[in-house]
């Protein structure tokens, strides 16, 4: 069964089974192996745990990302990769683990995006060395967004009272059965400001001089195919298989890493998952019509 569906899942994908030869050649000293890409897909909302084991968490992809740069001995690492986005502290946590194996195995580092890499699927796509989209792929979106509800006018009309007493006159912080307060907007702006500071910074220095100099890319926008690569923020338009051997040769190998899913999450933990959960990570989708 185990086999069974690695294979399954390498023939989905696009990438073709180690055969018996290719194995014993990295077994013979004398006889030179065949290229390697290692593969990590990425798919999904970023977000420390929850969401049924759906999000990319630092945690759950760790054991996978050390696999990918130290088994086999890969030529490079190829990030599939396909996020609205999510948490800013586990896009930073991911992207600087796979900065970090990059530089001690010496390995580059390839990202393939598909549908969209925006937000935090940008800061993630930024660790690679370079970032190859299709013309369709939607990517960028750097900035920082909170978004919330306010419920007080609900409350007053169905004769709720809410009692709140705290310690701290920041504990009610944009309580969202209170009337919105200017000061707590003003102190939002200035938790966003760092983080916002910390995501351009990151693309600055990723990116270096192939970002368009005359064109201010750090406004939350987001661009398309061509209009991306023209900016500086993709270095092309082209697909992993293709780039790869056209990098590496013919070939070239291709193993896939991704996280192994316990039993829970595979008999449908995800749709058991907590409401609000799901409906974030569908909204987080829903921005760029997907």
């Amino acid at each position: 069964m185990q086999q069974r569906g690695a294979i399954s899942a390498r023939v989905l994908f696009g990438l073709a089974p180690h055969s018996t030869c290719e194995s014993m050649k990295r077994w013979l000293p004398f006889v030179k192996s065949d290229p390697l890409v290692a593969v990590i897909r990425l798919s999904g909302p970023i977000a420390a745990g929850g969401r049924g084991g759906a999000s990319l968490s630092d945690a759950g992809l760790a054991p996978v990302i050390e696999r990918a740069f130290r088994k086999g001995r890969p030529a490079a690492v190829a990030l599939a990769l396909n996020s609205p986005g999510g948490s800013p502290a586990q896009s930073a946590l991911i992207g600087a683990r796979i900065r970090r194996l990059s530089e001690e195995c010496e390995v580059p580092v390839y990202a393939f995006v598909e549908d969209v890499a925006a937000s935090g699927g940008y800061w993630l796509a930024c660790a690679a060395d370079q970032i190859w989209i299709d013309r369709s792929s939607i990517i960028g979106s750097i900035g920082v967004i909170y978004a919330g509800f306010g419920f007080p006018e609900f409350l007053s009309r169905y004769g709720v009272e809410r009692r709140v007493h705290t310690a701290g006159e920041s504990k009610s912080f944009l309580d969202p059965f209170q009337p919105e307060k200017p000061e707590d907007v003003a102190r939002l702006m200035l938790l966003q400001t760092p983080i916002h500071d910390a995501f351009k910074d990151h693309v600055r220095a990723r990116r270096g001089k192939r970002l368009k100099e005359d064109r201010d890319l750090f406004t939350g926008d987001v661009w398309v195919g061509e209009q991306a690569v023209e900016l500086g923020l993709a270095d092309g338009i082209g697909h992993m298989v293709p780039v790869m051997k056209e990098r590496f040769g013919e070939k070239v190998k291709f193993a896939l890493h991704s996280p192994r899913r316990g039993l829970w999450s595979r008999l449908g933990a995800p749709a058991v998952a907590g409401v609000m959960d799901e409906i974030e990570a569908r909204a987080l989708w829903a921005r760029y019509g997907l």
